[in-house]
């Protein structure tokens, strides 16, 4: 890499994704022109132009600010890209045409991982929430640290974290196998369920990608493994290993778990001293493993017993991560960025666990064909688990279209028949009649848009 020498401006291809816009943030706050470009205007690139970056919605280069439009000041300039530009993407070709220095936005953060002391979160699930947890836990403490996360932390809301810290806490993305750009002092895995198998091909070949990963981690570091996986994945031998989960041989293990008002609390046992009376505020059995991962790599980055306790106390979670955006004595509502079977298992379970008893409306979208195509069965059997599903169309994201994929796909495979396909168009109006007890929002798609018009129409109707 040619490292960013004599470098004024930097230049973002799908500015408004949540990584993205860490790394738009970060160059901005380091005193760098920052612009982009992206598909469609949303609230992430809105605060992005708030902050000072100078964003674009149509992929034209007469649209581009001077600094980036002549090719005669390349060597002025950094153009970074995520893999879901199109290849045929104009601006794109038009960097790559006249030689600009372009680098993967996975890439720019491999540079910044081999620059400071990296935590690295994987895995094809809870990756987003334990790492925010862990960011979280490292800047109430003593320890500190900078972070890149993969959404918006509800703490700080914002999705980077700046500090003097050697700390560098970031997600560690297997789309595209980026997270082999990295070089971690401490690497956490989380889950290696299949995923992406339009860029990988088999879950085998998904698999080899995670242990090539742990080879990453720099020699004399850490790797904390979910005690599901660790028989599957090829290990180091240079880096010290530990596990977390609940079984009686994790490292780092939560016990004596308890479901109390409104949280609940567990023990931590670690290798050294155990932290004991730990409150967590967010619901179901996968946060405390989330928050027993989390805590593993701050106990590995030298975070006090009381500064792990207090923290995950007052940790609030991440947007679109079981995220409550309106109660009542009648409704819950909650948004989630579930986009996988496993993932929904896990928050409706979760749903039913905090909210027994109550009807369960739940607003999915799938999102990619390769995606629903590969795991039709899976999304089938996961929103049976609701009472009544509303099946939005497709989301194809970077996809061609698939023939024969769609929602209808879906709810072809369903035993609950208690399910329709409805379009953007369609989704309130089919709201009208909605049932008291909980309502979800799920998935990866564009979704997300509806849910400031959901939690306005609720607030209005409940008012």
């Amino acid at each position: 890499m040619r490292g960013l020498t004599n470098i004024e401006g930097i230049y973002f291809l799908g500015i408004g994704g949540i990584g993205m816009s860490a790394l738009a943030r970060y160059f901005l706050a380091d005193g760098y022109e920052v612009c982009g470009y992206d598909r469609t205007e949303t609230p992430l690139t809105e605060a992005l132009s708030d902050e000072g970056c100078s964003i674009i919605y149509d992929d034209d280069v007469n649209s581009l600010p001077t600094l980036f439009a002549d090719p005669e000041e390349r060597d002025r300039v950094l153009i970074v890209y995520t893999p879901a530009i199109p290849k045929e993407g104009v601006l794109l070709n038009f960097f790559k045409d006249n030689d600009y220095i372009i680098y993967k936005r996975a890439e720019i953060l491999g540079l910044i991982s081999r620059e400071t002391d990296a935590i690295a979160v994987a895995g094809t699930h809870g990756k987003t929430t334990v790492s925010t947890m862990t960011a979280h836990i490292l800047t109430v403490s003593a320890i500190d640290c900078s972070a890149f996360l993969g959404g918006i932390s509800k703490n700080y809301n914002t999705n980077l974290l700046l500090s003097q810290s050697r700390y560098t806490v970031m997600e560690a993305d297997e789309f595209d196998r980026s997270f082999l750009q990295l070089s971690p002092l401490i690497a956490v895995v989380t889950a290696i369920d299949p995923d992406h198998l339009d860029i990988y091909g088999t879950p085998e070949a998904m698999v080899q990608a995670y242990s090539d990963f742990c080879h990453c981690v720099r020699g004399g570091g850490t790797l904390i493994l979910n005690e599901n996986i660790v028989s599957d994945l090829s290990v180091p031998d240079d880096v010290t290993i530990y596990t977390y989960g609940t079984g009686e041989n994790a490292s780092f293990r939560a016990t004596g778990i308890d479901k109390e008002s409104g949280y609940y609390r567990f023990d931590l046992v670690t290798p050294g001293e155990p932290v004991g009376n730990i409150r967590i505020m967010m619901p179901g059995m996968v946060n405390i493993l989330n928050a027993t991962a989390a805590a593993a790599a701050a106990w590995c980055a030298g975070v006090d017993h009381n500064s792990i306790r207090n923290a995950i106390h007052s940790y609030q979670g991440v947007r679109r991560r079981f995220d409550v955006r309106f109660r009542n004595t009648e409704i819950v509502y909650i948004d989630d960025y579930a986009h996988h079977p496993s993932e929904i298992n896990a928050l409706i379970s979760a749903v039913r666990d905090f909210y027994p008893g109550k009807y369960i409306t739940g607003i999915f979208q799938p999102h990619l064909y390769s995606r629903t195509r590969d795991f039709a069965d899976g999304f089938a059997a996961a929103l049976d688990m609701l009472d009544e599903v509303l099946l939005l169309t497709l989301y194809p994201a970077r996809e061609k279209p698939v023939p024969g994929v769609s929602s209808d796909m879906i709810a072809g495979l369903m035993k609950n028949r208690n399910v329709r396909v409805v379009t953007r168009e369609e989704l309130i109006p089919a709201l009208q009649n909605l049932k008291q007890g909980v309502l979800l929002t799920i998935g990866a798609g564009d979704i997300d848009r509806f849910v400031d018009p959901i939690t306005e129409m609720l607030k209005t109707r409940y008012a």
